[in-house]
């Protein structure tokens, strides 16, 4: 909202037929909050900006303070901002210098108060309090109006007469002589627990500018009868800041007595919200429009549904990728990995025992037919996962940090496979065997190579397999497109239930679609059976417990 706009409309709201409403916020993140509630206007209240710093509503904190503050709220919200401007900080040069600046950094428009600066809030001893001088005060209003360069821009006079309990006589007279000086509107206040002081004055003062009305203490009037009063803009004055307070002070006193995050997790705001009111997203997307070296950052998609055939004895309590490794869980060895080379957003597709799937920075999502579907399934239960870069690989995998980085720093391709060349096992059935388009010749980061089939086969068109497929895949915008087409077609098959990742792959060759080998050398394992958690253990450990394993 620009500044024009922002006073044109404050103006709207204050020359309105219906009653109107402001609502009090004190920080950028509030602001947001007010305008997303569907307000018209936000009130910056000097108390509630002095509590949010911890101070007194007493002018403690200075007026360019006070503004800092103010200038967030103008960026964080798209609706205009009156500041409560207690006296205008000091004299007629002082408020020249408020408009000034309250100007520049888009404010609305400026509320003051007739009462000696330093202030004392309204509502502690108000009726001790001095009452500026009428004529200063005017010479105060004038200032401001001829200060100001925007003609929208709107200058409130507070009348502080009944507060201060110099009687309804002396609020009308006031009142008048703020009109005559050029105030936009007439703020009267009251801290009566009934309306009858406001009603009154209402009534004596027949719209002779638009009256404004803060009912913190007559708070249980109706509406309707500030609308029949001819009450132009209501002010919610100190709502936020008071909400604000009390559910702090009750999770702030939970977590001290029960030492959880249990007991008030289900009732604060999740950090997905922050987020949004932040507006994270926006930062994203601006990064990938101005900065061309920035690209979307990748996200992993981990799938652990399954028990693990052959690993009953130790998976009664837990599902395969929750199973401790050097100290570790599994799914804490992929999450480590995937964190150091800067892959941050980790999901993970459970089944088995899905309440045990636990870690850091993880989503969990379920396959709660795991028992009956294969991997297909689980990745159909994920499927609003997949977009931009998306890393998709078995649960149950350990690699060494360079194997996903190289996947990650690998040329362009739509979808990458990594595949592993050493040696085959002479002995034992081996899964995922992969045919090529060329074998490996151990060069550095050959593009030119693509897969051609995944089978369990040893011969495949007469060839021998070029390796074996590691069970890890990367996709980008274009593969993933690709990705969820041919998903979408094979679930139109009577067997997709039982169906795994290597059928998806063979579907896309089949669709003619290139995906690219990314050959390695050994340097990783699965956990299959028992015999693998030892090799797993020591394959965590490091290089040299595992050279020691296989001695």
């Amino acid at each position: 909202m620009t500044v024009s706009s922002a006073t044109h409309r404050l103006r709207e709201l204050l020359a309105s037929s219906e009653t109107e409403f402001l609502m009090e916020a004190h920080s950028g993140l509030s602001a947001r909050i007010v305008a997303e509630a569907g307000f018209k206007g936000i009130w910056a209240s000097g108390l509630a900006i002095s509590a949010q710093c911890g101070v007194r509503d007493h002018n403690e904190l200075s007026w360019t303070q006070v503004l800092d503050v103010v200038e967030l709220m103008v960026d964080a919200a798209t609706i205009p901002v009156l500041l409560d401007g207690d006296t205008g900080y000091g004299n007629f040069n002082n408020l020249r210098r408020l408009v000034r600046k309250l100007e520049q950094i888009g404010g609305a428009g400026v509320c003051i108060e007739d009462k000696c600066f330093p202030k004392t809030n309204s509502y502690i001893r108000g009726e001790t309090q001095p009452l500026a001088d009428i004529d200063e005060f005017c010479g105060k209003i004038k200032a401001g109006k001829d200060t100001q360069l925007d003609d929208a821009f709107c200058l409130v006079a507070r009348v502080e007469a009944l507060i201060a309990g110099w009687g309804m006589e002396e609020a009308l007279r006031r009142a008048e002589a703020y009109h005559a000086a050029g105030a936009d509107a007439i703020l009267i206040h009251s801290k009566r627990s009934d309306p009858a002081e406001i009603l009154r004055f209402s009534e004596e003062w027949a719209n002779r500018c638009p009256l404004v009305i803060v009912p913190t203490s007559y708070s249980s009037t109706p509406t309707d009868v500030f609308r029949r009063a001819g009450v132009r803009l209501v002010v919610w004055a100190n709502a936020l800041i008071r909400g604000a307070v009390a559910e702090m002070q009750l999770v702030a006193r939970t977590l001290y007595e029960k030492q959880t995050l249990v007991e008030v997790e289900s009732e604060i705001a999740p950090l997905a919200e922050i987020f949004r009111l932040q507006q994270a997203e926006e930062l994203e997307q601006a990064e990938r429009r101005y900065i061309p070296c920035v690209r979307e950052k990748p996200r992993a998609l981990i799938l652990g549904a399954t028990r693990g055939r052959g690993l009953e004895p130790v998976t009664s309590d837990r599902p395969k990728i929750m199973l401790p490794i050097a100290g570790r869980s599994l799914l804490e060895h992929l999450v480590a990995s995937f964190k150091r080379q800067g892959v941050h957003e980790l999901h993970v597709v459970a089944g088995y025992r899905a309440d045990a799937v636990q870690a850091a920075g993880v989503s969990v999502r379920t396959n709660a037919a795991h028992e009956n579907t294969g991997e297909l399934q689980s990745l159909w239960c994920a499927l609003d996962v997949l977009s931009g870069d998306s890393i998709v690989l078995y649960g149950d995998l350990l690699f060494r940090d360079y194997i996903l980085g190289d996947l990650l720093n690998a040329a362009d391709a739509p979808i990458s496979v990594v595949v592993d060349s050493s040696p085959l096992p002479e002995r034992g059935n081996v899964s995922d065997l992969a045919y090529c388009s060329a074998s490996d010749d151990r060069g550095l980061y050959r593009t030119d190579v693509v897969l051609e089939r995944i089978t369990e086969a040893q011969s495949w068109s007469g060839r021998r397999p070029d390796g074996r497929w590691i069970g890890m895949l990367r996709a980008r915008a274009g593969g993933i497109s690709e990705i969820r087409s041919a998903l979408c077609e094979l679930r139109k098959s009577a067997d997709f239930e039982q169906l795994g990742l290597p059928d998806l792959l063979n579907a896309l060759v089949s669709r003619h679609v290139h995906v690219r080998v990314l050959y390695v050398h050994g340097h990783w394992l699965d956990v299959n059976d028992l015999s693998d958690l030892e090799r797993a253990n020591a394959f965590a450990r490091g290089p040299r417990a595992a050279s020691e394993v296989r001695a």
